[in-house]
């Protein structure tokens, strides 16, 4: 069974197993992109096996490591032993929360040189709490997103979640038809001018595929469905 699956030329999307967060069932996600050079650009490490390391090398070599957000970390130290010459990249507040690793300077609006024509990004911020940076694949004008976007479906929940747990899903509006960012992030964000320059700058992109970590990613109408899943920036 084939691990990587393709979501348009030299970027692939790949499943990990659920991991537990504060009692809850949370799938894994990441997204690889091969830079022009041959690299292998990885958001979002998921647990790396056997098998998944013999795929990727089939591909490129892995060349930068990515945390988008001080959550999306927990598999970057095997990552980092497997591939050591990788670098790794995260915004401040990842850098801070794993000051074993060696990263590169922080993320921040700009991409840098290691990406800059090939990848775009954009950086959420304004929150007491988190702060995130989501990505855009140029050439198949796809956005990567972690946490400021989640869109579970009905069929996964009933599968993952406890029935007692599934009503929060729904308070919280992180299901299909809405896809908001967790409720306590959102009320996290006291400061909103930049978060809604972060909207603005992602809309403009005129996405047509949106992956995010957590839910239903989409292939088509990329856009359209980030517009509505953003409303709860006001």
């Amino acid at each position: 069974m084939t691990i990587l699956a393709p979501v348009s030329e030299n970027i692939w999307v790949l499943d990990g197993d659920n991991v537990d967060f504060h009692g809850f069932a949370y799938p894994t996600r990441s997204v690889i992109i091969r830079l022009q050079n041959g690299g292998l650009w990885v958001w979002s490490p998921i647990e790396l096996s056997d098998k998944l390391r013999s795929e990727i090398e089939t591909i490129g070599w892995p060349a930068h490591l990515v945390s988008p957000n001080k959550l999306h970390h927990l598999f970057l130290s095997d990552w980092h032993a497997a591939f050591p010459e990788a670098e790794l990249w995260g915004p401040a507040s990842a850098i801070r929360r794993r000051r074993d690793l060696p990263f590169q300077p922080p993320l921040i609006d700009e991409p840098p040189d290691a990406w800059v024509g090939q990848i775009d990004q954009c950086w959420f911020r304004g929150s007491l709490a988190m702060d995130e940076i989501g990505f855009l694949h140029l050439p198949s004008r796809t956005v990567i997103l972690a946490d400021v976007c989640q869109n579970f479906s009905p069929k996964w929940l009933r599968e993952n979640w406890a029935p007692w747990q599934r009503p929060i899903a729904q308070f919280s509006a992180i299901i299909e038809g809405k896809g908001y960012a967790p409720i306590d992030w959102r009320l996290s964000f006291v400061r909103r001018g930049k978060l809604r320059e972060a909207r603005a700058k992602v809309l403009g992109w005129d996405p047509r595929a949106v992956i995010m970590a957590h839910g239903e990613w989409q292939a088509q109408n990329g856009r359209q469905f980030l517009a509505r899943a953003f409303e709860w920036i006001g």
